[in-house]
């Protein structure tokens, strides 16, 4: 380790005074960490020490996470960009972007299930062989009944 990585007093923040002006609590930052959502740096006595620009990566996960996106999706998108400082503008268009794609794909599934629900509410059969919302897309239901994935040639 060299002296660049450890942390410069008044460049970093405690998980204190990340709580604070996050508004998040520790405990919650120290999941995103083991997460590898945020990154901290340790001082000698093995205190965490957070760059500034955690606070802008909590603010693009707290709204990630409002807006419904999963935690995995929010990793995966953090990865990419780099540990050293805040997301940009740019970074944010492009999360933004992806993410759209992600809800605009939720939104369609949930009408879909929300219009598939009211027709099921008039029926109420809740019926394993006719049911879309009981048995869902049932690919082996008309080879008729039992474990068909353990059969030789099924499926």
């Amino acid at each position: 380790m060299s002296k660049s990585d450890f942390p410069v007093p008044g460049q970093t923040l405690s998980v204190g005074e990340v709580a604070k002006r996050s508004g998040v609590a520790v405990s919650t930052l120290h999941f995103y960490e083991t997460k590898g959502l945020i990154h901290s740096l340790r001082t000698g006595g093995n205190q965490r020490r957070y760059p500034r620009g955690v606070l802008r990566r909590v603010a693009v996960i707290k709204v990630a996470q409002r807006t419904g996106i999963p935690l995995a999706s929010i990793q995966s998108a953090l990865a990419k960009l780099p540990q050293g400082r805040a997301p940009t503008a740019e970074d944010w268009a492009e999360l933004s972007r992806v993410w759209r794609s992600e809800l605009d794909e939720r939104i369609r599934r949930l009408s879909q299930l929300r219009d598939q629900l009211d027709d099921c509410i008039g029926c109420g059969c809740l019926s394993l062989k006719t049911c879309p919302l009981r048995n869902p897309q049932d690919a082996l239901g008309a080879l008729g009944a039992g474990p068909r994935l353990l059969e030789p040639g099924a499926g």
